[in-house]
């Protein structure tokens, strides 16, 4: 039993690892969210989207024979893991659209 679930997390971490591989190539946004879109989003929106981000990759991991036979795994590991894992990490807190706030990829650059 807690080898099942030691390798279910450890799978699930490498998919998570995999998705940040993208997270340099976050297209660059332009908002100011407010202090209460910011704690809203640090105390509600986060912990869902990482809970999704958890059980999208194990639904991935499940689904992966399926979808390898049906030629789509990409698609479903970007619709299922990259997609909620960008949506918990590189979208900057507070902000509606997923990206990096536009001083960061102006640093990251130099």
């Amino acid at each position: 039993m807690t080898r099942t679930i030691s390798r279910t997390l450890m799978a699930t971490l490498t998919a998570c690892l995999l998705a940040f591989s993208s997270v340099g190539h976050a297209r660059a946004i332009d908002e100011s969210p407010s202090a209460l879109a910011m704690a809203g989003d640090a105390v509600f929106v986060r912990p869902v989207l990482l809970a999704t981000t958890v059980v999208g990759a194990a639904v991935y991991l499940v689904s992966l024979p399926f979808s390898l036979l049906g030629g789509n795994a990409a698609e479903a590991g970007e619709t299922l893991v990259v997609g909620p894992a960008k949506a918990t990490f590189v979208r900057c807190l507070g902000c509606t659209t997923t990206g990096q706030k536009t001083e960061t990829v102006e640093q990251s650059g130099k």
